[in-house]
């Protein structure tokens, strides 16, 4: 699987003054400009995020390593934020009743 199919939008792109920028492939094996620019944004291991202001320049540097990064703005990184605790929230358990007076293997689900 691609390491940019996580990073799907949940919300609209919208322009947003700082931008979160992810470093999803590796360093070995890059241009030595490539490597010199991703130390420029602070970007030094794979997986890491940093907050960058929506300036021409930091444009142009994410423009020359654009195959190496995900690029997003902020109303996309909260989002993709909420998105990950929601789904790693505790749900409640389903119980399985084996009572012989009811019928065999009735589930409930004691939330609804």
């Amino acid at each position: 699987m691609s390491a940019f199919n996580a990073f799907k939008a949940n919300v609209p792109v919208a322009w947003s003054p700082n931008l979160y920028v992810t470093l999803v492939r590796g360093i070995p094996g890059t241009r030595r400009l490539h490597r010199r620019t991703l130390e420029a944004l602070r970007l030094r291991k794979c997986n890491r995020t940093v907050m960058r202001w929506n300036t021409p320049t930091v444009r142009g540097m994410l423009q020359q390593v654009k195959r190496l990064v995900v690029i997003e703005t902020e109303e996309m990184y909260n989002a993709r934020k909420q998105k990950q605790v929601n789904h790693q929230a505790w749900r409640s358990p389903l119980v399985v009743d084996h009572n012989p007076n009811q019928a065999p293997l009735t589930v409930t689900n004691p939330s609804t």
